[in-house]
């Protein structure tokens, strides 16, 4: 608490404050007692009844019959009163609305003669503290529409706090902690708290297959086998009701009759029996479950929802944690552990990745190629349906994982978007994450009547968005996943874009060289000395130059010193060493030397190999704990060499902040939403656009609004220069396309333009409302900013070029709220525009820093009020000085609830989506 604001003092009887308002008078702020109740009566009667109205919903009847409100039992809630010289001049308090007693609804009541003092932030601040310190976790305030003062007073306490509008009303929800490093605490303390469930996964010290067959050839037994021959340094059990020995190991009827503590369980029984199964297993105190079993929420119908609802319910129950259902298994190659837990018959590598995969089959599948590569895993989790455990938990363990250099991910969807850009942009400064994304729908696009939405929802740059904003490395194909993974987990990250290229042949040095400037590396012209040293070892045939040919003669030995003398050149970064096998030289020696340059170099540079026609990491390029990644094609190499440094790069830059923080006049905006949903319509009216961009400072275009044809002569000739006329109609999406735009008319063709225009658009089958009247624009660069809701990732802002050809030219850029001033400053570059708006062929560049802002400031509009669905400025008229917006549209409407994955329960702060960006 402010100290300068609030002095704490516990007293025999709770709480008590006193407290300074701004108008420099002292005032004492005290818990509510029995003997209170004529006081709070006649506070109750000096107050008027508008003010009433705005505290109880217009239900208040007298103070004996609302007593439960105004001075609630300790087992009920808690409440004060405001006192000055003897008189109660506010009444505040809270009450459980659950029976852990972890949320409460506030209210706050202050006297109309001591309103905008501060009182009422005193009360709430004071009655935040007594909450916090019981356990209350959130608070909501529920509030009509028009009680903008007692939104303003929230605001003001600087709480991470979400909104949610309905019709005819507000309600607020926000933590109980005025301090921001709650929130990162809270964060710690969740990653503490995952990290510890998964160690029970992928360290357990014994396990228990509930399922485990006699049956050669099933998966109870296949499961068990690789069990026992991977060498599992724990406890395993197999249980089967029907058995006496699995394997030669002693079988039990039921995981309760185990003689020891079981960690984890695997379960692979039909679906039918998994329930009473994880009963079992919760009574005898097993702490994590791996259902292999299928037949939940993957099958049509409702009753296998109803069946994993029953299970996540019954793991709940007894505090365990859950892996799937529907999934292979889990691997850790942790020697100290040594668990293949999946089904598939062969034992993955050692190594240092970690893999989590969303399909079990295609899981088997990288498992064997990983193992064909040469590359090895740390840990692998086939998550299933996800019910519970998903990437989230799993990032989070891996982040601090000694073992586990690189993720590598496949994902068919995002539970929590939010949540997982924030865990992996974090992770991503650590190692790399490396995802293939499928199952990105575009029937989203259908729904969407905006030109943002039209662009966002039809395409895949909202998953380019989250992943690259997150840090995260995207490959668009299993292949590259491989390729990636082969650089990352056995190569330093290259420190710049300048590539060197040593070749036995030109042709495949040349490939190499176009495929590296396509991919946006750098292929340095090696200097004289360095050309120099080259000449007098190579023969007088060879190129010197980069790509360096050293023509099909060459020797292991002469591999090694070109990659010694090219790595001289100060701006080689990377090298790419290619080798196509002439008949007289053997490429297990070249391989030898190639390996010894790169012991010798000390992870000077990023180094690859391309063996033309053999793939994988070769046993001759591997040993004493060095690994170099080969590839079959020089493009395959330069690819992937690209993608490491733009990780590299990513990893450099400054994040920047996030600049969102709530507005002053918050209620005001809130109130203009909650009025159109109160009317029952989406779109806002073009004046109540004006308005809420006004209140975020959203600069526009001298605008009239006239009801008739006559009324907009009047207001045109006040403009005293020409005008734009457009026509104003709900069911109108987009007025050039109905001829409802009139540009460049003098005040005296008004309204004969706009009798023309009321008949031809209404012949068309819309109703015309009336008219704007527009200045004509200054002339400028078009551009646009507008938001789209996407229901998986929620807000979605985008900027481009502007104008009516947006959604022709699709010149664009996405990012994901809540956005940093590096975000906004880098959706600009990324545009073709940009080339333009930086100033081209001498032309004075265009005012970034204002479109910049702008960008900012829708992002604050959306982090505020969640309920605007969509949102488009366009066109924006961008000049050398400052920017203009000329036509809006905003629409709004209620979301859908979030769920958070596997229906787990999330706390207030974790759920602080516009301050944390969740």
């Amino acid at each position: 608490m402010p100290s300068e604001v609030v002095k704490l003092e516990t007293t025999i009887k709770g709480y008590s404050a006193d407290v300074t308002i701004m108008d420099g008078t002292m005032l004492s702020i005290r818990p509510v007692l029995p003997e209170d109740m004529n006081m709070l009566s006649d506070f109750i009667r000096r107050t008027s009844r508008q003010s009433l109205r705005l505290r109880f919903f217009g239900s208040y009847q007298s103070p004996e019959e609302n007593s439960f409100y105004l001075s609630p039992d300790a087992s009920t809630g808690y409440a004060l009163l405001a006192m000055r010289k003897g008189v109660v001049v506010g009444h505040a308090a809270f009450y459980y609305t659950d029976k852990e007693k972890k949320t409460a609804e506030v209210s706050v009541l202050v006297g109309d003669d001591f309103r905008e003092r501060g009182i009422g932030t005193a009360l709430l601040q004071l009655l935040s503290e007594i909450g916090s310190n019981a356990g209350v976790e959130e608070f909501t305030l529920a509030m009509l529409p028009e009680n903008i003062a007692m939104i303003n007073v929230v605001t003001t306490l600087g709480f991470p706090f979400k909104t949610d509008i309905s019709p005819g009303s507000i309600i607020m929800s926000f933590p109980t902690s005025l301090s921001d490093s709650v929130i990162q605490k809270f964060d710690q303390r969740d990653a503490i708290a995952t990290k510890a469930s998964i160690k029970s996964f992928l360290e357990p010290r014994s396990v228990a297959v509930i399922g485990a067959s006699k049956r050669r050839g099933s998966i109870g037994w296949q499961l068990f086998r690789n069990i026992i021959e991977g060498e599992y340094t724990g406890i395993a059990y197999p249980i089967n009701p029907d058995a006496v020995s699995i394997q030669s190991v002693q079988s039990f009827k039921s995981v309760l009759d185990c003689p020891g503590p079981v960690d984890l369980a695997f379960i692979v029984v039909p679906a039918r029996f998994v329930i009473q199964v994880a009963d079992e297993c919760g009574r005898k105190g097993v702490h994590s479950l791996v259902v292999i079993s299928s037949g939940f929420s993957e099958m049509s119908g409702d009753q296998g929802t109803k069946m994993q609802e029953d299970l996540l319910n019954t793991c709940r129950k007894y505090g365990m944690r859950l892996i799937g259902p529907n999934c292979m298994g889990i691997v850790s190659t942790e020697q100290s552990v040594r668990l293949n837990g999946q089904f598939a018959p062969f034992k993955p590598r050692e190594g240092n990745l970690s893999f989590l995969s969303q399909s079990g089959a295609l899981g088997i599948a990288v498992i064997q190629e990983l193992n064909s590569l040469g590359l090895g895993l740390s840990s692998f989790v086939s998550v299933g349906n996800k019910a519970d455990i998903s990437g989230n938990d799993l990032i989070q363990y891996w982040e601090d994982d000694s073992k586990t250099d690189v993720v590598l991910m496949y994902l068919e969807s995002f539970g929590n978007p939010r949540k997982f850009s924030r865990i992996a942009r974090r992770v991503s400064q650590k190692k790399p994450i490396i995802v293939v994304k499928s199952g990105r729908t575009v029937s989203g696009s259908r729904a969407a009547k905006s030109h943002t939405g039209a662009m966002v929802s039809a395409s895949d740059i909202t998953v380019d968005a989250l992943l690259s904003q997150s840090g995260i490395i995207r490959a668009q194909s299993l292949r590259e996943l491989f390729d990636f993974a082969s650089i990352l987990s056995t190569q330093p990250l290259p420190q710049g874009n300048g590539v060197g290229i040593i070749t036995n042949a030109g042709g495949a040095g040349i490939l190499a060289a176009d495929a590296c400037e396509a991919s946006g590396l750098k292929v340095i012209e090696f200097s004289e000395s360095v050309q120099d040293e080259l000449g007098k070892m190579l023969p007088s045939i060879a190129s010197l130059k980069n790509p360096v040919d050293m023509t099909a003669g060459a020797t292991a030995d002469d591999y090694y010193k070109a990659i010694m003398t090219a790595c001289k050149e100060p701006g080689v970064h990377s090298l790419i060493v290619l080798f196509v096998p002439p008949i007289e030289i053997n490429a297990e020696d070249v391989g030898k030397r190639i390996l010894d340059a790169v012991r010798d170099l000390k992870g000077r540079v990023t180094l690859v190999s391309v063996f033309l026609a053999s793939t994988g990491l070769p046993e001759m390029l591997s040993a004493d704990n060095l690994k170099i990644p080969s590839f079959k094609f020089p493009e395959e190499a330069a690819r992937a060499l690209a993608r490491a440094f733009e990780y590299s790069r990513w990893r450099k830059e400054p994040k920047g902040t996030f600049v969102h923080s709530r507005n002053s006049r918050f209620g005001e905006a809130a109130s203009i939403v909650a009025a159109v949903m109160g009317r029952g319509e989406e779109w806002l009216s073009l004046e109540e656009t004006i308005r809420l961009l006004s209140i975020y400072g959203v600069d526009f275009l001298k605008t009239e609004f006239a009801s008739s044809p006559e009324a907009a002569s009047s207001k045109a000739a006040t403009f005293g220069q020409k005008v734009v006329l457009k026509v104003d109609s709900k069911t109108v999406l987009h007025k050039t396309d109905v001829g409802g735009v009139k540009l460049d008319l003098e005040s005296t063709e008004v309204f004969s333009e706009a009798v023309k225009m009321k008949g031809s658009v209404e012949a068309l089958g819309h109703k015309v409302d009336g008219f704007t009247l527009q200045a004509m624009a200054e002339p400028g660069l078009e551009m646009f900013v507008g938001v789209t809701h996407d229901p998986d990732f929620g807000p979605i802002i985008a900027c481009g070029y502007g104008g009516t050809y947006v959604e022709a030219m699709k010149d664009i850029s996405v990012r994901i709220t809540p956005l940093t001033d590096m975000d906004a400053d880098s959706m600009l570059k990324s545009l073709r525009t940009y080339t333009i708006l930086k100033g081209y062929r001498g032309e004075k560049p265009y005012d970034t820093g204002a479109l910049t802002r702008l960008i900012l400031a829708v992002n604050s509009i959306v982090e505020d009020i969640p309920e605007i669905q969509e949102l488009d400025l366009n066109p924006v008229i961008v000049r050398n000085q400052g920017i203009t917006t000329v036509d809006a549209r905003i629409r709004v409407g209620k979301n859908r609830p979030e769920v958070p994955e596997g229906a787990k329960r999330i706390t207030p702060i974790e759920n602080t989506d516009r301050q944390s960006g969740n």
